[in-house]
């Protein structure tokens, strides 16, 4: 190299950058970056950029699969205050885990949420003897003592979906050893328990309650001075093989007996419905109106689906204008209410 001129370097360096340009090309990079480009225009035309700076699928998307990205009207709604309430706790004893409450409520029923934990399994770990279980609770009833709960004033409810599992009656057995009264409750208490819990008394006369559990659906509403609740497909139907066409026309059967003049405003609570509501919630805000059901597509986990079928039975047979997600309410609140 030390030998060539000037003009021979210059030669042999464009030789070996044509031959680098040319490999490239014969060997597929030109057609990777063909692709690249390619799919970037499709990008674009797919995705467009709302004002908010979130994506939103382009109007040539299927509408099967869209996720619409429709505004919802909020909820407003602010319920009574208690006042001069005392404090009172609730746990939902599961297969899995426990869901706790705990409340200020009045004399006249007027209550808010002051703590809320949801499928707490530390309990049910390590369980190995009776005498595990009882440790287990002592520390769980503790921390509720701790946050200013008198103990006559916790209770434990067991729901109708986990009344017959194994780990629930173990539970069960141990609290009654610690001089608790564990109460279980069938489905129809637990739709009428909902709807003491999550229907306003300004909306008895025009509303309707629906609790999306796992085990079982619960549709519940106002007749008069009494309630009238029903129970169908829970979110997790899949798991028996159950198709969807199957549970839908049922939900939608029974969603149909709901009174004409009660079907303007849903109020509904579970599982999947929470879900849902975490989509579209606006801050901390205690009511969340959900979207449509085709807006959630993206939520596919096979729970997720059952619970939107059933949601979208309930809103076909009713045309309701607007379900409502509480993020405060639950059966068992309604338990301690009727107290």
């Amino acid at each position: 190299m030390k030998r060539l001129t000037v003009a021979g370097r210059l030669f042999i360096t464009v030789l070996i950058l044509a031959a680098i340009f040319f490999g490239y090309k014969y060997l597929g990079g030109q057609k990777m970056v063909d692709q690249m480009a390619a799919d970037r225009a499709q990008n674009t035309q797919t995705d467009i950029t709302s004002e908010n700076g979130e994506s939103t699928p382009s109007e040539s998307t299927s509408t099967d699969s869209e996720v619409t990205d429709t505004k919802v009207p909020s909820f407003n709604y602010t319920p009574p205050a208690p006042v001069d309430g005392k404090l009172k706790g609730v746990v939902e004893l599961g297969a899995s885990g426990f869901n706790s409450f705990i409340i200020k409520v009045d004399k006249q029923k007027r209550w808010s949420l002051e703590k809320s934990e949801f499928g707490n399994s530390l309990v049910t770990e390590n369980m190995a003897t009776d005498e595990d279980v009882r440790i287990g609770l002592k520390k769980y009833i503790g921390t509720m003592l701790d946050y200013g709960v008198n103990g006559k004033e916790i209770h434990f409810v067991v729901s109708s979906g986990a009344a017959k599992a194994e780990v629930t009656q173990k539970i069960t057995k141990a609290l009654k050893s610690l001089n608790y009264v564990v109460n279980q409750v069938t489905p129809e208490q637990e739709g009428q328990l909902a709807l003491k819990s999550v229907l306003p008394a300004d909306y008895y006369n025009k509303a309707f309650v629906v609790d999306i559990g796992s085990g079982n659906t619960k549709i519940s509403w106002m007749d008069g001075e009494s309630t009238k609740a029903l129970e169908t497909y829970g979110a997790k139907y899949f798991q028996d093989g159950t198709e969807d066409t199957k549970v839908y026309q049922e939900v939608n059967a029974k969603a149909k007996q709901i009174p004409a003049d009660l079907r303007k405003t849903c109020f509904i609570i579970g599982g999947v419905p929470f879900e849902m509501a975490k989509e579209v919630r606006k801050g901390k805000e205690r009511f969340t109106t959900l979207s449509a059901p085709l807006a959630y597509s993206k939520l596919t986990n096979a729970k997720s689906k059952s619970g939107i079928n059933i949601y979208k039975s309930i809103a076909d047979a009713t045309g309701c204008d607007q379900f409502v997600f509480d993020w405060d309410a639950n059966f068992t609140i309604g338990f301690l209410l009727q107290m």
